[in-house]
């Protein structure tokens, strides 16, 4: 089945393809390693995360690069307030970003290039830019993109040139404070900025004086230098990037080399959290650290992330972060029964099923795979796959049947990037009474007496925890 996802510049669902001798060039835009990546940050990143995947299991060779951002006003201003050097304060977050992407599973890109290493090709691209007349030097040594030298700028996000009047919102409504200089043309942005004191020894030497690169010119460089000077085929971000970040991308790209910069765009919609917007002055902007803290494990945080359309915006909610702990388990419970059947252990299934197998029938999960190819629709394929765990098959299954279900399985939730039997809050011990009321539940389970053990659970749940059932015995997890 095709894979189709939304393109952001034609406003439809175009079908992705294999390029003819090279792999599918894939674009993020990478974190800004200033301090920890928040949840928002990981809801891109991870939407990212599954579509390369769902590719690789339909048999795509992806070139994934995602960048780095290790300069920038952010990163200087702060490792400054640190008195860190900026390589220091940014090598120390880039770490901590590697350690979560780990703990929520994402898959390494390909490359992963860092700004600072590219500063001889950012110079280059604003050269050019200059010579082709795309660019002008203003006496300080700031270098401004001439936007009205680009016909086609503004067709990312529909804007009418001649209604362009300022960049100092982003398409999230956010105030852009990135390169604020006076400039020929109020919405001309800046390429290269003028060395100031507050850089402190932040700055490299170009043509035009000392200085630093600015923000948008770093993807430019990055995506000509890693994909080398071709045209790539897909560029992802938030949707906060795709004015002016992904616009600018676009224009002093194709300004400078006179071909198409990318041919499909893909951005994900905003997190709001217990629907309110996430900022500092309201203390929730979580990061994974401390959603951990509070006995949350980072699976349940990428099912919740990853569980709902990442075009809609997502309202992150604690009691929403219980109900995908709850999923889990059920998806647990499901082919934990599937593996006791042809005698097999948790550590087969993770080791032997949960890859890229490349099926060409998925059987009772048909829908599912279907569901992830149409535009990501992970709430279809998550939807089908309840709709399975909910009709009980396994007693209906043989041995052969119940191995392809699980090599099924292992694919689609590799595509998902879900592991199963990872919950550290199994570690965890129940007090006694808790545990009393779940021997009574799975007493009254034994009996059939299924009224008493669903009023038991309910208990079970109000008082913080819920009851994962195998064909012997039952675990314990906390919800909070």
């Amino acid at each position: 089945m095709p894979v189709k996802l939304y393109d952001t510049l034609t406003r439809a669902n175009q079908t992705l393809s294999q390029p003819t001798g090279r792999p599918f060039y894939f674009y993020c835009c990478g974190p800004t390693v200033y301090g920890p990546a928040h949840i928002g940050n990981f809801r891109t990143f991870l939407i990212q995360d599954v579509l390369r995947r769902v590719l690789e299991v339909d048999g795509f060779k992806v070139k994934h690069v995602r960048n780095i951002t290790d300069v920038d006003d952010k990163t200087i201003r702060e490792s400054q307030a640190n008195k860190q050097s900026l390589k220091i304060f940014t090598e120390h977050w880039t770490e901590k970003f590697h350690t979560d992407c780990q703990s929520l599973n994402l898959l390494p890109p390909s490359i992963e290039p860092k700004a600072v290493d590219h500063i001889d090709e950012q110079i280059q691209l604003v050269e050019k830019l200059i010579e082709k007349n795309h660019a002008y030097v203003e006496k300080d040594g700031s270098v401004y993109f001439r936007v009205h030298s680009c016909c086609d700028y503004g067709k990312l996000n529909r804007i009418d040139q001649s209604e362009l009047k300022t960049q100092s919102e982003t398409s999230s409504g956010s105030t852009n404070l990135a390169d604020e200089y006076d400039r020929e043309s109020i919405s001309d942005f800046a390429l290269w900025k003028a060395r100031k004191d507050e850089d402190g020894d932040n700055f490299w030497t170009s043509p035009w004086g000392e200085g630093r690169p600015g923000w948008h010119l770093e993807c430019s460089a990055m995506v000509h230098s890693t994909f080398e000077g071709q045209t790539i085929d897909l560029h992802g971000g938030g949707i906060d990037l795709c004015f002016p970040h992904h616009e600018n991308e676009i224009a002093q790209s194709q300004s400078a080399y006179e071909q198409t910069f990318c041919t499909h765009w893909f951005h994900s919609a905003h997190l709001r959290v217990e629907n309110k917007k996430m900022s500092k002055s309201l203390g929730n902007l979580y990061t994974l650290d401390e959603l951990v803290a509070k006995k949350h494990s980072p699976m349940a945080l990428r099912y919740t992330l990853i569980a709902s359309s990442y075009r809609q915006p997502l309202n992150f909610t604690f009691d929403g972060l219980r109900a995908s702990e709850s999923a889990l388990n059920k998806i647990e419970r499901f082919t934990e029964a599937l593996l006791e059947k042809i005698n097999l252990n948790k550590e087969q299934f993770n080791e032997d099923f949960v890859t890229t197998h490349q099926l060409k029938d998925y059987g009772l999960l048909q829908n599912a795979w279907e569901g992830l190819c149409n535009n990501l629709n992970t709430s279809a394929c998550l939807g089908s796959l309840f709709g399975l765990i909910g009709s009980n098959p396994v007693s209906k299954l043989n041995a052969s049947e119940t191995e392809n279900l699980l090599k099924v399985l292992g694919s689609i939730l590799y595509a998902l990037g879900l592991q199963l039997f990872s919950n550290p809050a199994q570690a965890l011990e129940a007090p006694q009474a808790i545990l009393d009321l779940a021997k009574e539940r799975w007493e009254a389970k034994q009996n059939k007496d299924y009224a008493t053990a669903d009023s038991l659970r309910k208990n079970l749940q109000n008082k913080g925890w819920d009851i994962k059932d195998t064909p012997t015995h039952f675990e314990l997890f906390p919800l909070n």
